[in-house]
């Protein structure tokens, strides 16, 4: 009889701990080992993940990682980067090498589904084009018949550069290569006519040629990219502070909450503002998010708002000059919208 009971609480103690062991989830890991891992751009992709000759990490994908451990640690540089390729960024994701994925990644359904990742928030809204060099005096992408074309392998810029071209009776040529440097090598040697990729990403690469002036990024847009950060399936606490380390930043932006005025801030009689900055008495979205209350806070004092952070790193802050857009606040056109917090 005892051997029964010793047997069932064994059992039991087994059983629970390995309870224990499915219930603690990425949040606890990240809180044990103090940073979060995040997956960036390998590439050096100037203005989402990028790291200058100090060993230093900017870019828009970057801030996100950023303001994810604003929001853990009320530490913003509390980050560890992997640079990843296209090719590389999902196994690393799925093995766990990586707590999240930041790196300028579209979300597609296949990509939600068959992959085993969860994607929510869009961090910015872009679309494929296409980049020649001024020479050839193309105007449009319909006048590419009979182009080579540079891809990257692995990436849904090689399937919608497929259906683009078939949808319009064109031909080409495909100049495949698996890493971005080879894919901007071969461009620049003239191994292609046309190099595509996100537009955003042809602003980028067009930096970095020898003779940036030289080259047109042609006006069509052939398919939806929305970017954002990406977390393994299975972890609701998880991917909430991910999603929300995104939507604070473009809630501070609609309240008018800066990097700069928000101590300020924190004074207001606005009810949506003081609970945004964790003033309100005895509030617990933090502590449902499991982080501290003053979550958005840190995130926006320590890194900014979402505005600040397109401008210094895409837009007219920065060498890039891109118009906001689609990725402009909803009041004013665009399609950058946070959800109540609250």
């Amino acid at each position: 009889m005892n051997k029964k009971i010793l047997s069932a609480a064994l059992g039991a103690a087994v059983l629970g701990f390995g309870a224990a062991a499915a219930n603690a989830g990425v949040l606890d890991d990240v809180k044990a080992k103090g940073f979060v891992q995040c997956g960036v751009n390998g590439s050096n992709l100037a203005g989402f993940g990028a790291q200058d000759s100090s060993g230093n990490w900017t870019g828009l994908d970057v801030d996100l990682c950023r303001a994810v451990a604003a929001a853990v640690f009320g530490d913003a540089t509390k980050v560890k980067y992997t640079p990843l390729s296209a090719k590389d960024r999902f196994p690393a994701l799925q093995s766990g090498e990586v707590d999240m994925l930041a790196r300028n990644t579209t979300w597609t359904i296949s990509r939600d589904s068959q992959l085993g990742f969860d994607f929510r928030a869009v961090n910015y809204y872009d679309g494929q084009g296409f980049m020649v060099p001024k020479s050839l005096n193309v105007k449009s992408a319909l006048e590419l018949s009979g182009a080579a074309v540079c891809v990257q392998s692995g990436t849904t810029t090689e399937l919608n550069l497929a259906d683009y071209f078939k949808a319009n009776n064109l031909e080409y040529k495909p100049v495949v290569f698996e890493k971005q440097e080879e894919v901007d090598a071969a461009y620049q040697s003239g191994r292609c006519d046309v190099y595509t990729t996100d537009q955003s990403g042809l602003y980028s690469i067009r930096l970095s040629l020898s003779n940036p002036a030289d080259h047109v990024i042609l006006p069509e847009i052939i398919s939806k990219e929305p970017l954002g950060p990406a977390v393994r399936q299975n972890d609701s606490k998880w991917f909430d502070i991910v999603t929300w380390a995104h939507y604070a930043m473009v809630a501070a932006e609609e309240f008018g909450i800066t990097s700069a005025n928000i101590d300020e801030m924190t004074k207001s009689a606005n009810p949506d503002i003081k609970r945004f900055l964790g003033e309100e008495k005895d509030q617990t979205i933090g502590k449902d998010l499991g982080v501290d209350e003053k979550w958005a806070y840190n995130i926006v004092k320590q890194v900014g708002n979402y505005g600040e952070s397109f401008e210094r790193n895409v837009g007219e802050g920065s060498n890039l000059k891109i118009q906001r857009g689609l990725n402009a606040l909803w009041t004013k056109g665009g399609l950058q919208y946070a959800p109540p917090i609250r």
